[in-house]
C-alpha cells in the first residue's frame, strides 16, 4: 500500500496563503476519507480537516475558522489544502492520511487513518 507525499509547503508572511497537496506514492486501494493534520514543535499532532472520497463531506477544525478549504481532484487522485489568512500559529508540519477500511464512517475514527506522509512545513512569520 502507497503511502502518502505531501507538498506545498513553505514560508509565508502572516496573511498570506499556501496550498498543500496530499497524493498516494503508487497505486492503492479504494481510499475512503482523507485527513490532514499538523503538528507544532513541542506539541501534539492536531487535527485540521477531512474530506470524504468525492468532496461532498467535509469537517474541520474549530481553530480554522473558514479560513482553511479542503478539497479533492479525483482525476489527479490528490486533495488539497487551501489555507488562507495564516498566522503564525499555523506554523508546523502539515500531514496527511487516509482511511482505506470499508467502514464508510464519516469523518473517520482515528484508528481507521493510516499510510501517513513525511509531511511538509508550513511557517508563518509574523
Amino acid at each position: 500500500q502507497a503511502q502518502m507525499i505531501e507538498t506545498g509547503g513553505g514560508l509565508v508572511q502572516a496573511g498570506g496563503s499556501l496550498l498543500l497537496s496530499c497524493s498516494p506514492s503508487g497505486p492503492t486501494s479504494t481510499i475512503y476519507a482523507t485527513a490532514w493534520f499538523r503538528q507544532a514543535p513541542g506539541k501534539e499532532r492536531q487535527f485540521v480537516a477531512v474530506v470524504n472520497w468525492n468532496g461532498i463531506h467535509t469537517r474541520y477544525a474549530d481553530f480554522v475558522e473558514g479560513r482553511f478549504t479542503v478539497s479533492i481532484d479525483q482525476s489527479r487522485n490528490t486533495v488539497y489544502l487551501q489555507m488562507n489568512k495564516l498566522k503564525p500559529e499555523d506554523t508546523a508540519v502539515y500531514y496527511c492520511a487516509t482511511d482505506r477500511t470499508t467502514s464508510h464512517l464519516f469523518p473517520p475514527p482515528p484508528e481507521h487513518l493510516d499510510y501517513w506522509g513525511q509531511g511538509t512545513q508550513v511557517t508563518v512569520s509574523s
